[in-house]
């Protein structure tokens, strides 16, 4: 994502202290990072025709306005906030249609945010109701390889801007990343067999 504008990390703050002004500043600066975001998502999903970009945005938008008192720490807080809320929205979007149809749910691919995924990973898909599943049981087990998770694939964060969130190293964020992955894909493919 392009570097913010200087006043973000000001406008946020004054937003979370309720001032309507700051909010209303900061909303067309940050909608077009929204709008990539969840292209990114959207472009990973089979969608077609069923949630548009737009939609999207809006309804984690709404998801964030309606949170009370969150003191936003800046940037990279609220476009995890916005991954989050992008998430849980296309989780519930997948269930009903799975519940709908009978569908085996939406399928994502977990690859790196920065596209230098293994090749073998690149291409495989999971459901993102058993992704969800999976990240909820990686946090319970590893917090910080769950935030890892979230930062660099769900917000689209580099490997250097996901360290400085978590005051670890670079290279702590890259082997935590592989390793979270790897977990995430063996998870994947234990619900995939139990289900086969």
């Amino acid at each position: 994502m392009p570097g913010p504008p200087p006043q973000l990390t000001r406008l946020l703050l004054d937003w979370s202290r309720g001032d309507e002004a700051a909010f209303q500043k900061l909303m067309p600066m940050v909608y077009r990072e929204m709008r990539q975001l969840a292209r990114k998502y959207l472009r990973d999903e089979r969608l077609a025709g069923t949630m548009q970009t737009t939609g999207l945005v809006h309804e984690a938008y709404c998801k964030m306005v309606d949170q009370d008192h969150v003191e936003w720490q800046g940037r990279a807080h609220f476009f995890r906030a916005a991954a989050v809320a992008m998430r849980r929205i296309l989780v519930d979007h997948a269930r009903a249609r799975a519940a709908e149809k009978r569908d085996f749910g939406q399928q994502v691919t977990l690859t790196d945010a920065a596209g230098a995924g293994e090749p073998e990973e690149k291409d495989q898909n999971v459901d993102i109701v058993a992704l969800d599943k999976a990240l909820a049981m990686l946090a319970a087990l590893d917090e910080r390889k769950a935030s890892i998770v979230e930062l660099r694939y769900f917000a689209g964060l580099s490997v250097e801007t996901t360290g400085e969130i978590l005051g670890i190293s670079p290279g702590t964020v890259k082997r935590e990343w592989g390793l979270a992955r790897m977990w995430l894909f063996n998870q994947l493919n234990e619900a995939l067999d139990r289900e086969g």
